[in-house]
């Protein structure tokens, strides 16, 4: 019977993957036989991620690529192009979250470095890579989203305004390149102990009320996200497009 979880032959653009959820996707893809492309904004990160995954047996490059400039997007793509000549799937995963306070007191700054990257970076990027499916005959997306894009998170407004964005924009590409066989699909995780959500995660007092809405009672390992990911960028998912998978241990139930 076939796996319908191989990826032999795939080539897979994982941003952000140089630490937390998006380096747990690209060393998970990669166990099941992708060639991974390690990406984010600084090289010598995705390098360690990309030549530890090859010390494992697997396939990875590193690609430098800030998802909030957009002529790094479109040299990437470049790259990846004259390189390989195909991409197979595509998971946005960086993100930006500079600010922790407030809605009322968001500057512009902070506002536009948030937009810059999870909305627009996803978009340019996902329009990069959908057109390079659509000549090679389909692909898959993926978004990392969040559950702040369905309940805004304390604190976090633009963030979680950005992240209802991507959950729309997901949906919006997988009503409009269905017919050309890409799938589109998000991941939206709860609170995750990484770097990314040391802000919730170092706080005793925000830890301790967080742990009180989610029935499972723990935050997640980075791990625990990638598995729901393999599933949506691989053939076990071939009939499932438009939709979001919530890993947050039951916190919006």
């Amino acid at each position: 019977m076939k796996n319908l979880f191989d990826l032999t032959g795939k080539v897979a653009l994982v941003t952000g993957a140089s630490r937390g959820i998006g380096e747990s996707i690209a060393r998970l893809l990669a166990q099941y036989g992708a060639h991974v492309i390690v990406s984010s904004r600084k090289i010598d990160g995705c390098e360690a991620v990309a030549s530890s995954i090859r010390d494992a047996g697997g396939k990875a490059s590193a690609l430098a690529c800030h998802v909030g400039d957009m002529e790094q997007i479109t040299a990437a793509f470049a790259e990846i192009k004259s390189e390989f000549g195909q991409l197979d799937i595509l998971v946005n995963n960086a993100a930006a979250n500079p600010y922790f306070g407030h809605i009322l007191d968001t500057d512009l700054g902070a506002y536009d470095k948030t937009v810059d990257v999870n909305i627009r970076g996803y978009f340019f990027m996902s329009i990069e890579a959908g057109k390079m499916m659509k000549e090679q005959g389909g692909g898959v997306i993926l978004n990392t989203a969040s559950v702040n894009g369905v309940t805004p998170g304390d604190m976090q407004g633009i963030y979680s305004i950005t992240k209802a964005a991507v959950i729309s924009m997901t949906k919006s590409f997988a009503k409009e390149c269905g017919s050309l066989n890409i799938r589109v699909n998000a991941l939206l995780p709860g609170l995750t102990d990484t770097k990314f959500a040391s802000a919730l995660t170092t706080n005793d007092q925000i830890l301790k009320q967080a742990l009180k809405v989610i029935p499972l009672g723990r935050v997640a390992d980075p791990d625990e996200m990638a598995g729901t990911v393999l599933y949506l960028v691989s053939d076990a998912s071939s009939y499932t497009t438009g939709t979001t998978v919530i890993v947050d241990g039951g916190m919006l139930a």
